[in-house]
């Protein structure tokens, strides 16, 4: 739970090892677990799904880089 003195590396800090919601400034949606992120938010995303508009499982794409310049936002999913 956020609380007024997590910043947003402790938030992702958290994320380690759970599973989140990201979306991408292109309109993708991606589902996966956060193995690891760094300074600049490019985080890897293991047991990584896409997710069409009804949130199915568009296709599954394993472990992913992800850069991060392209998330538009990341929650807990």
């Amino acid at each position: 739970m956020a609380t007024n003195h997590d910043r947003p590396f402790d938030l992702l800090n958290k994320s380690i090892g759970q599973q989140v919601l990201i979306r991408l400034k292109n309109g993708t949606d991606l589902r996966g677990k956060v193995q690891s992120f760094d300074v600049h938010m490019n985080i890897v995303l293991e047991n990584c799904e896409e997710l069409d508009e009804s949130g199915s499982v568009r296709a599954k794409l394993g472990v992913i880089l992800l850069r991060g310049g392209n998330i538009l936002f990341l929650s807990p999913a």
